[in-house]
């Protein structure tokens, strides 16, 4: 990008994984294709270690597959103008350093400043996104929404991706996570979600039902519900069967092997949105924990994509509801049936997660969208 050279991205770990699994795809391919020298700040270093182990969580500043990599402690600190970048973008609104902000406001060339803002279907987001915000001495902000069509800025996306996942062969890695020949012939399910997912219920129907299934849940996911089926502390490593259901308790993978394993299983669970967004690369059926909000907001973003994503496929959409804690007053839930009408739908289910990764994929992706719309800006 001829235009910039340098870029400086905030990040606040609010949701543990979450927020900097998003920043450090980003931070990554905006090195690795775009040759832009990046520093991410963040503030959370030990939550970041999980999903990058060669994170040292006592060094303030690290170097890590070409991104500076920052610890922000607080909102101190002196900045010079020759240490504000062309771009800097604050994730999910945090709040830059107000001596970073006043360095910005000497620069001779204002950076181009942007609010990269949460993915949601919602259609107010079209109206928003690229929006400019007047700042004080000068300073304009702009907001950039990721989303699902293409008067929004996309999808996070690397190029390389879907020749990767192409190329990616399910058995070798599964064997290395430790998968018996009898987990491997099961319908395999991975399981990444928030603490109050109704997972013991769900455990209940799979074990009773008549297919074999095998359970991939990352250590500490779901802890209550995976020590009480299996018996013990639920550790990496922890494995049990119960009638058609075995759980595996696998160690907190790196990002490029959570790819592997979404690619590998039949059926994903994921949370948040960084995952979401990853499952949704996987081509595979996916059921989506959203991150719990106030008066549930959520629930409203949930309804949202799944009218865009879920037209055809009741089963899943009422599922996914109730995954949510969003059935409709009075209702009750029902999980042996809610999971037959997931099954029967699993050959649609098929085919719509690979109709909209293509669809997907007409909207371009949200990195190089972003370089693109602030070169407009200069």
């Amino acid at each position: 990008m001829k235009f910039f050279r340098r870029l400086d991205l905030f990040c606040r770990v609010v949701d543990n994984y979450g927020d900097i699994g998003i920043c450090w795809r980003l931070a990554r391919q905006l090195v690795r294709e775009h040759g832009l020298e990046v520093t991410l700040y963040v503030d959370d270093l030990a939550s970041f270690r999980r999903i990058c182990p060669p994170v040292a969580p006592e060094v303030e500043r690290q170097q890590l597959d070409g991104v500076t990599v920052r610890h922000w402690r607080n909102q101190d600190g002196v900045y010079t103008p020759d240490e504000v970048a062309d771009i800097v973008i604050e994730f999910f609104a945090v709040d830059i350093p107000p001596g970073y902000i006043d360095a910005m406001a000497q620069c001779e060339s204002r950076p181009v400043w942007f609010n990269l803002e949460g993915l949601t279907a919602e259609e107010w987001v079209e109206g928003c996104h690229r929006l400019s915000s007047m700042q004080p001495r000068g300073l304009t902000k702009h907001f950039f929404f990721p989303g699902f069509t293409e008067k929004t800025g996309g999808l996070l996306r690397e190029a390389a991706l879907e020749q990767q996942r192409l190329q990616f062969a399910p058995s070798p890695f599964l064997a290395q996570l430790g998968l018996s020949p009898a987990e491997m012939a099961a319908a395999k399910v991975s399981l990444f979600c928030y603490p109050h997912a109704p997972v013991s219920a769900l455990f209940e129907a799979w074990q009773n039902g008549g297919r074999p299934i095998a359970c991939l849940v990352p250590e500490g996911v779901a802890a209550d519900a995976v020590r009480a089926f299996t018996g013990g502390e639920g550790g990496a490593g922890s494995v049990a069967t119960r009638g058609a259901l075995t759980v595996r308790v696998l160690p907190f993978v790196p990002q490029p092997d959570y790819d592997k394993l979404l690619w590998a299983c039949d059926l994903n669970f994921v949370r948040g949105e960084d995952s979401f967004v990853r499952a949704q690369w996987a081509g595979k059926p996916f059921i989506w924990h959203i991150y719990p909000q106030d008066e549930n907001l959520h629930h409203k973003k949930l309804r949202a994509f799944l009218e865009r994503y879920a037209g055809a496929l009741p089963g899943l959409a009422d599922f996914s509801l109730r995954w949510n804690g969003a059935a409709a007053h009075g209702e009750t839930e029902n999980w042996p049936e809610l999971w037959a009408g997931l099954e029967r739908e699993a050959a649609a289910a098929t085919e719509r997660a690979a109709a909209w990764q293509q669809q997907m994929l007409g909207n371009g992706d949200l990195a190089t969208n972003m370089l693109s719309f602030a070169a407009t800006l200069r």
